[in-house]
């Protein structure tokens, strides 16, 4: 096998891939094997029949897609590790193209990517942004405790009351549209929290006041954006049954709360460690926007061209983060751009400003590490080892078997990023 890069205008490049005329014999013999069983010819048993009579009568070209794709897969990532390559920095999918397929001759198909982009570094250092103090009200101690009080609370069963707000009501649901069950619209023993707004229109809120056993007509009207068309900006019927109320009961702040939830045994040792805390974290989260502020005026005073599929692939790693943390709540992805009246292409589309302003400011950090001659040394990953061991609750050892050499690279890499922001925000 064999690759050429060509650069082409505007951050791209064309790699020419080829694999020589045994290696895509190879991949058609492969295609047959794999689908020799499910072709049965007359005067064969299934899968039996050989590979010329099955040509002669489909084709020559009859299990080429599938050793093209089998092909393909393998001879471009095997290209990726080409120096000549990884010298372009690809930074998205590649658009394929097929050139010379074919019985006795070389398989070549061509590879178009993006390419990461030069930058233009302007300004970036000496910038005048105020360095704030923190400050922490008693509202935000008091907010915190209730937190805190939150996460301690145990669910405990209602059975002598009706609904009311900030209940988890379970129930069954079934929705309706012009007297019709939709798709989608159906759920047994659902934890609903009222309140929480995640079912659309006004439906939590006309569960109030409903008893356990009770059943009932909830009417709602949905987005007018809403992902599936056939019921964007239509009203519909859910019938609804209450099978039982559930609620907080929250702990009482007082000595033996303290005591329980933090190293402290008294109520006013605890909250004076929670304002510490706080005093701390909004301290943290000033510096950063410090940070951030003089980030922006570098990355506004440097020139790049951000080729789209780099912005498309950085959104869709963001909504594969928000999938995430969504799941870490209990919800899922599906569920909630039902309710929300999303599509993912809506929920794509409103990470775009901000992908292509992280891409833009990674590119400039890297610029500027590279341009101040940024050093990270074995101390500076050790002390990354030694962070990551605490937050796993590992052996600093086992964490180093665990990382191999391309992750401690790009481990490297973003140190790099860290420390050349460090060095513009001081």
């Amino acid at each position: 096998m064999s690759v050429k890069v060509e650069k082409l205008e505007g951050n791209y490049a064309l790699l020419t891939i080829e694999s020589t005329a045994e290696e895509f014999e190879a991949a058609v013999q492969q295609a047959y094997l794999k689908n020799k069983n499910r072709i049965q010819l007359a005067g064969f048993r299934k899968g039996k029949a050989p590979r010329a009579m099955i040509e002669k009568i489909y084709g020559e070209g009859v299990f080429y897609e599938d050793a093209a794709n089998e092909l393909i897969q393998s001879a471009y990532y095997t290209a990726l590790e080409d120096e000549e390559v990884k010298a372009i920095s690809i930074v998205s999918r590649p658009e394929i193209d097929v050139t010379s397929m074919g019985k006795g001759q070389p398989f070549v198909f061509t590879a178009k990517v993006a390419t990461k982009p030069a930058v233009e570094l302007g300004k970036y250092k000496g910038f005048k942004v105020e360095k704030k103090t923190a400050e922490v009200t008693d509202e935000e101690i008091d907010a915190e405790l209730k937190r805190v009080q939150e996460q301690n609370s145990r669910m405990v069963t209602v059975e002598d009351r009706a609904v009311e707000e900030g209940d988890i009501a379970v129930i069954d649901y079934e929705g309706f549209e012009g007297g019709k069950a939709f798709e989608g619209g159906k759920g047994e023993n659902h934890e609903l929290t009222i309140g929480s707004h995640s079912f659309i229109d006004t439906f939590e809120e006309q569960l109030i006041g409903k008893n356990i056993g009770e059943e009932c007509e909830v009417n709602v009207t949905f987005p007018a954006e809403y992902h599936a068309p056939e019921l964007a900006g239509k009203p519909a019927m859910f019938k609804v049954k209450i099978n039982g109320i559930k609620k907080k009961e929250l702990p009482a702040l007082d000595d033996e709360f303290a005591s329980e939830v933090s190293e402290f045994e008294t109520m006013d040792e605890y909250k004076a460690d929670v304002k510490k805390n706080l005093l701390e974290k909004k301290q943290k989260g000033l510096d950063n926007e410090r940070r951030e502020e003089i980030l922006k005026k570098a990355v506004e005073n440097a020139k790049m061209d951000v080729p789209k599929e780099m912005i498309e692939m950085q959104c869709e790693q963001m909504v594969n983060d928000y999938a995430q943390r969504l799941q870490m709540q209990g919800l899922n992805l599906d569920m909630y751009m039902k309710f929300s009246g999303q599509t993912i292409d809506q929920l794509k589309d409103s990470f775009k400003e901000r992908a292509e302003q992280q891409i833009k400011s990674s590119l400039v950090l890297e610029a500027i590490a590279k341009e101040e001659k940024v050093e990270v040394t074995e101390e500076d990953l050790e002390k990354e080892f030694e962070q990551m061991a605490n937050a796993y609750q590992m052996e600093v050892e086992k964490i180093r078997e665990l990382i191999s050499d391309k992750e401690k690279e790009n481990m490297k890499e973003n140190l790099a990023i860290e420390k050349a922001l460090d060095l513009i925000a001081k």
